[in-house]
This record gives C-alpha cells, structure tokens and sequence, in this order.
C-alpha cells in the first residue's frame, strides 16, 4: 500500500509542472485541517517556484498574509538549497503552524548540514541562509544535517 508521502512524491515525479500545482495543491487543502502541509518532489529547479505557491496560498488559507514575503522568501532559499546541495536526492517541505509560530522545514536526505557562508559582493550564491537568518525569527538545523528549518512569530491576533 503507498502512503499519501510516497504518492505525492510519486506525483511530483512523473507529473507536469501544470499538473504538479493541482496535485501539491489538492495536498495542501487535505491536510490544512492538521495546522500544516507536507510535500516531497524529485530534486527539479523548476518546483521552487511551485513550493513557493503553494506555501503563499496556505498562508492566505490561514490569513497570515503579513509573513507571505518573508516566509516564501525562506521556502524558496531553503528549497533552492536543498536541490543545489541534495545531491539529487528527494526533497521534503513541511509548513506548520501553531498558535504562535510558523515552522518551515525542508529536508534533502543527505547529512551535510546547512551552514551560513560569506559570500563576496561578486559572488552569486552564499547568501539564502543569510537571508533566512534575517528574516526568521529563529532558524536551525537538525542533529542528523538532514533538515534546515526556520520559524515565524505569528503577530497577535492572528492565532
């Protein structure tokens, strides 16, 4: 029996990019109920754009329409990370909320950790988790190098 993680996967892998936002899409609404979503896709640089979306649209779902910027912002440097240095193995975002904090994690599979780098003023990579670092409120890396996650704070009112 295939679970609902390895379909989506399997989704993600042999679907177009159209077909992909549906699929991801239909994901997201089965799960909001559980104060988040997860998705796992086959490495492509073309599914950071997706992955953007759709962590927009849920954010919306949630009316947490003031942490979309930075919040896609993160998903998108996290996730540009993890195909870049995964070293094409699968990739996992997990949003989730709670009544105080938004938490993103993206996990590539392999136990190289995220780390900051200094990037020089001509250099064209070396600065997502820089940015991540600035724009959340907390952010880390799990014990295994597997998972680089960030966290929001949820403004009052909005829990």
């Amino acid at each position: 029996m295939m679970t609902d993680r390895v379909r989506t996967l399997a989704t993600v892998a042999t679907t177009s990019p159209t077909s992909l936002a549906a699929a991801a899409a239909a994901a997201v609404r089965d799960q909001a109920d559980e104060g988040g979503f997860e998705v796992d896709f086959l490495p492509a640089e073309h599914l950071i754009r997706q992955m953007r979306r759709i962590t927009r649209t849920q954010l919306c779902h949630w009316d947490l329409t003031t942490l979309s910027d930075d919040a896609t912002l993160a998903v998108s440097e996290l996730v540009t990370n993890a195909i870049k240095h995964g070293k094409g193995q699968p990739v996992g975002l997990r949003v989730r909320r709670s009544p105080y904090e938004l938490r993103i994690e993206v996990t590539d599979g392999t136990p190289s950790p995220a780390r900051l780098r200094s990037a020089d003023v001509a250099d064209e990579n070396g600065r997502g988790l820089f940015l991540v670092a600035a724009l959340a409120w907390k952010w880390g890396v799990s014990k295994d190098g597997r998972t680089t996650w960030c966290m929001f704070q949820i403004p009052e009112g909005r829990a």
